[in-house]
């Protein structure tokens, strides 16, 4: 597989977390939190990274309840996703981010959510899937 690099979104109305990440090394690290106002501001923002990284993919992450089923939130993250289709013409992947605070929690060993890090998260998670589909004969 060609090296490719991936930007991660943990989508919020308030914050953005990003995550960076590439195929080769398949490691994903926490990037930066947009905090837009505004729409325009967000989609400011999220072009100015996207300027800066030039993705291959990007990943979303879907929030889903315990029992894996829909919720207001993953609409959210649908549309979103469906954004960033639209506007910039990228490659999206939507991944389940269930657990991804708590696990970015653990990792800074604080009882605060780093969007960032839970974007990392959200992505290593898709690199990691990305090994096992690699190594099945």
């Amino acid at each position: 597989m060609p090296d490719r690099t991936l930007l991660a979104f943990d989508y919020g109305i308030k914050k953005i977390g990003v995550a960076l990440g590439n195929t080769l090394t398949r490691h994903a690290r926490p990037l930066e939190i947009i905090r837009p106002a505004t729409r325009v501001q967000r989609f400011t923002e999220i072009e100015r990274v996207l300027r800066a990284w030039q993705p291959d993919t990007v990943v979303v992450g879907l929030p889903l309840t315990l029992d894996g089923q829909e919720q207001s939130a993953s609409v959210r993250s649908r549309r979103f996703a469906n954004q960033l289709r639209g506007r910039f013409g990228l490659d999206v992947i939507l991944i389940d981010e269930r657990g991804s605070s708590l696990e970015a929690q653990a990792i800074l060993g604080t009882n605060e959510a780093d969007d960032a890090m839970a974007a990392a998260v959200i992505l290593q998670r898709y690199l990691d899937g990305l090994g096992q589909s690699d190594a099945a004969p």
